[in-house]
This record gives structure tokens, C-alpha cells and sequence, in this order.
């Protein structure tokens, strides 16, 4: 399936709310010309997610994290929209998000586990993580770029599962349990390495994302809009600090400073970025309803958010392919002499096109999913 490029990005909350029934992005009041409930700040965020999360692997910079750390402000926003969720009976809303997620999963398995068969993979027993994805998902070495960005959805499944009861902690003493979010990842990173396992990188993955959940907690349960500024400030800052120190200072050991590679610099960078851009809408009321009246990009944040997890799912295949359909060009003269075939943006803008192409042909699972009329964009 070509060659492996960066590991996958540390992804995103990018299951969307549920509509008017209390799972829709946080109400306010809409923008003329916007979808009804929602919030258009929190879409444009998760659309900038996804955006970073293809360039990323089109690109593997290592600086993307820093300047947008994406999966941080996805787990965030899913904390956020599963805490209003809670307002109805946990087992529904468990039930409610794992009806959305799954049928895409499916539909996209059965092309990669289909073309992995194909190319002679056999297959163990946690095939049945092809299911439901509670761990990560077997594969093979040729099918691995399409596979391993699995861990997303194995990571927000867990955060779904144990959101019940990590919401009524958090609801016992908030600005203790938010602060105290971090110590998991302090814990692995000194004191107890998890096992090289399935169940070792489970926990590893949620420990760096914890603190990022809860404070969605915190933002819809209103304990983020009474905070103090200066305090919020100033140790959202100093995260930011000691996670780029971190990852910086242990360069050498991990052969580089991209974050994803580094879950406890990740988790506190992320803790920092996430916190500063929640409470700037907690407390200042940051909103993005003059969107609207820019349509084409505001229809693009309407497209990104309602097909966020076929995106997500099928982007690194767009990637894949385009390499041997720009292979393809180099048979065109006149391609050849007026296309940037070897710029990796070209592949970027292929790679989109690709992704439109896979959004028009699948995206309409995630419309079965919700119960809702299939169409080929919303």
C-alpha cells in the first residue's frame, strides 16, 4: 500500500453531536444562514483539525502539532458535546454514539480488510477488533498506513464507555479532577511504563488525552467560565512551555520533536492549547457566526464536520492512491511539462480530490448511521 510514511497523527473527537435530541454541537444563539444548533466556532475548529490531520500526512511536519495540536481540540470538543449528551440516560447516549461511529468502520473495513486478504494476510483471532474497535485492530505490514490511524477511534471509544462515571468524579470536585487529569501521563512517563501491548498503548493513548476530555467537561458544566483569567492564563501557558521544553530537551532520545511521538510533551502542550481556545469561548463568548456570510468556506465547515469521520477514514487511502495516479501523469506530456508532479502539494490537492471523491461515494454511512436520509452531502 506504498511506502510508510509519519506514524499517524494523534486524532480526533471527530464524531459529531446528535442534533436537537441533546446531541448536537453546544447551543447558541445560530447564525443567519446556519445549520440550526450549532456552534460554529467548535465546527471551524474540528474542520482546522481535520484540515492539519491530511496535510500532516501528506507533509509529516513535525512543527504541525505545536502550531495546531489537533487531536487535543477533537478530544476536547467530543468531551464537551458527550457531557450535554449525559443528560439523557448514559446506556442510550453509549448505545447512540457507538450506532454513529461503527457503521463507517465497517464500510471502510471491509475495503482494507478485503484488500489486505487479497494481498495474502491471515488473520488471528483480533480480527474481532475489525468490529468494534476496542483494541487496536490487526494488520498487515503492507496495509499499515490505512490501519494504524485506528487508534483514534479505539481511544474515543474507551473515552464514550468511561465517560459515565469519569463525569460524575469530575462533578464530585471539578477543579481537582481537572488538574489531577494530567498525573496519568506523569505516571507512565516516570514511575510505571505501560506494557508494549494492545492494552499498554490503550492506556498510554488515553492518559495523554484525559485532561483534554474532562475540560470539555468543564467548559459545558460552566467550571471553565468561572475560572479566574490571570490563572488560566498563566498555567495554560506554562503547560505550553513545559511541553515544548520537553519535547525539545529529549530531541535526541526520540529523534525528533514532533509531539505525536512524544505523549507526555503532547499532553501537556495540548492541555495548554485546548485550555486557552475553550475558555476564550467559555469567557469571552468567541464565536464564528460571521462565517456565514462567507458561504463557500462556510459550506465547507458544513461539509467537513457532517463527513468528519469518512474524512478521517479514508483520507490516508486518498494519499495512497494518489502516488501511483500521479505516477499515471508522468505518461502525459503535456502533464508532465505544465504540472508540478513532484511537489508534495500537488499530491496534497490530489489527495482532496481524491477524499471529495470517497465523501460523494461512502459519505452518506454516516447519514444511515444517524438515522437520518442519505444524501450525497448534507
Amino acid at each position: 500500500m506504498g511506502a510508510h510514511r509519519k506514524g499517524a497523527v494523534r486524532g480526533e473527537g471527530l464524531v459529531r453531536g446528535e442534533g436537537a435530541r441533546g446531541e448536537g454541537a453546544e447551543r447558541r444563539g445560530p447564525a443567519p444562514g446556519a445549520a440550526p444548533g450549532r456552534d460554529r466556532y467548535f465546527d471551524t475548529l474540528r474542520a482546522l483539525a481535520l484540515v492539519r490531520v491530511v496535510a500532516y500526512h501528506a507533509f509529516g511536519w513535525p512543527w504541525a502539532g505545536l502550531v495546531f495540536p489537533s487531536m487535543g481540540v477533537m478530544f476536547g470538543l467530543a468531551g464537551t458535546l458527550m457531557a450535554r449528551s449525559l443528560q439523557r440516560p448514559a446506556a442510550a447516549v453509549v448505545r447512540s454514539r457507538l450506532r454513529r461511529l461503527l457503521p463507517p468502520f465497517w464500510c471502510w473495513g471491509l475495503f482494507v480488510v478485503g484488500a489486505m486478504l487479497v494481498r495474502g494476510w491471515m488473520p488471528g483471532r483480533q480480527i474481532v477488533y475489525w468490529v468494534v474497535p476496542l483494541g487496536d485492530p490487526p494488520g498487515s505490514a503492507w496495509g499499515e498506513q490505512a490501519w494504524e490511524i485506528l487508534w483514534y477511534l479505539r481511544t474515543y471509544l474507551w473515552f464514550v464507555l468511561l465517560s459515565p462515571l469519569l463525569l460524575r468524579v469530575f462533578r464530585v470536585a471539578p477543579r481537582t479532577v481537572l488538574l489531577l487529569s494530567l498525573a496519568p501521563i506523569a505516571v507512565f512517563q516516570f514511575l510505571w511504563q505501560p506494557p508494549e501491548n494492545r492494552f499498554g498503548t490503550g492506556l498510554l493513548d488515553l492518559a495523554t488525552y484525559l485532561f483534554c476530555w474532562i475540560l470539555g467537561f468543564a467548559h459545558r458544566d460552566g467550571v471553565l467560565a468561572r475560572l479566574r483569567p490571570v490563572a488560566v492564563v498563566v498555567l495554560s501557558l506554562a503547560a505550553l512551555a513545559f511541553g515544548a521544553w520537553y519535547a525539545f530537551a529529549h530531541r535526541a532520545e526520540y529523534g525528533t520533536y514532533d509531539l505525536d511521538d512524544i505523549p507526555f510533551a503532547q499532553a501537556f502542550w495540548s492541555a495548554g492549547f485546548v485550555t486557552l481556545l475553550m475558555y476564550s469561548k467559555a469567557r469571552l463568548g468567541v464565536d464564528f457566526a460571521g462565517l456565514a456570510r462567507l458561504r463557500r468556506l462556510d459550506r465547507l465547515v458544513t461539509v467537513l464536520n457532517a463527513r468528519a469521520v469518512t474524512v478521517y477514514l479514508w483520507h490516508e487511502l486518498a494519499l495512497v492512491l494518489a502516488v501511483p495516479l500521479i505516477d499515471r501523469f508522468w505518461d502525459v506530456p503535456a502533464f508532465e511539462a505544465y504540472l508540478p508532479l513532484e511537489s508534495q502539494w500537488f499530491l496534497l490537492g490530489v489527495g482532496w480530490v481524491l477524499i471529495a471523491v470517497f465523501v460523494l461515494l461512502f459519505g452518506w454511512v454516516e447519514d444511515v448511521a444517524a438515522r437520518k436520509r442519505p444524501r450525497l452531502l448534507p
